[in-house]
């Protein structure tokens, strides 16, 4: 995907958010924006996503799949979360019993399954973060748009979003992120922009120093009654709690996860842990 001198504004006589924003976000990469409050990072995440169109410039290869997180979800909406979740996934073009499986396994995953039949109005505000977190990864997106999507996680749905991250990259996926917290995915991005005085610029990563894992083991679970991928059966544990592990060479793994999440049906990853 490609933004070619972007600019946005609210009216004419207003002056210019953003002016002359030119990126490549590419298949796969995990793309971090920053930049001061009110600076226009939030107005660029809309763009990118599609929910916002750019006064001047444009916009080549979004992904046919896009998906959005705002900071604040509305959640005031007539529906009760699995319901929402449900028809979200009818609108991809999931049929109505693969929409509401999809919906629970959504909610299991971000810890609010007991909400399933809550109206949205009545939710908190952690737990309609979390439904809105669900309804982003219902199917599937090539683009990913995160502004601020941790904000209100309880730390087990901050990880679990973590996880789903690495997952959709790995999968060819392009994820664009903000958040306030400097650590968060310390280390991971491929880019990192900052957005000063309405215009986009490079900046400089600061990363985490990890050592190199050697080896990575994954927890994956699939359908019922269904074997790994050809070439990954062979290396399969059954895991104690459910599913398989799978022990691959670290520089294989995002081969790994790909080949498991782009399987016909796909399987859901658990957990992925780094082996020195």
């Amino acid at each position: 995907m490609r933004l070619t001198g972007v600019g946005r504004r609210y009216g004419r006589r207003r002056p210019w958010v953003l002016r002359g924003v030119t990126a490549e976000l590419p298949a796969g990469a995990l793309v971090r924006v920053e930049g001061g409050n009110g600076g226009g990072k939030s107005t660029l995440l809309r763009i990118v996503a599609g929910i916002d169109t750019p006064t001047e410039g444009r916009i080549e290869g979004r992904p046919p799949r896009t998906a959005y997180v705002p900071e604040r979800f509305p959640a005031a909406l007539p529906l009760t979360a699995g319901a929402y979740l449900t028809h979200l996934g009818r609108m991809h073009g999931l049929t109505g019993a693969r929409a509401a499986r999809r919906a629970a396994e959504g909610l299991e995953r971000f810890g609010a399954a007991a909400y399933a039949r809550t109206p949205m109005a009545e939710l908190s505000k952690g737990t309609s973060q979390k439904v809105a977190v669900a309804q982003a990864l219902l199917a599937g997106p090539g683009l990913l748009v995160l502004d601020e999507a941790w904000t209100g996680l309880d730390a087990p749905a901050r990880a679990e979003l973590d996880r789903a991250v690495a997952e959709r990259t790995a999968a060819g996926g392009t994820v664009v992120f903000v958040d306030h917290d400097p650590a968060r995915l310390a280390g991971l991005p491929d880019a990192h922009y900052r957005v000063r005085g309405g215009t986009l610029e490079a900046a400089a990563a600061h990363p985490v120093p990890r050592p190199r894992p050697h080896a990575v083991r994954i927890h994956a679970a699939g359908p019922p009654g269904a074997a790994p991928p050809p070439g990954l059966a062979a290396g399969a544990e059954p895991a104690p709690d459910g599913g398989v592990l799978l022990t691959v060479d670290a520089a294989r793994s995002d081969a790994v996860l790909r080949e498991l999440l782009t399987a016909g049906p796909p399987w859901h990853i658990r957990s992925v842990e780094e082996l020195p």
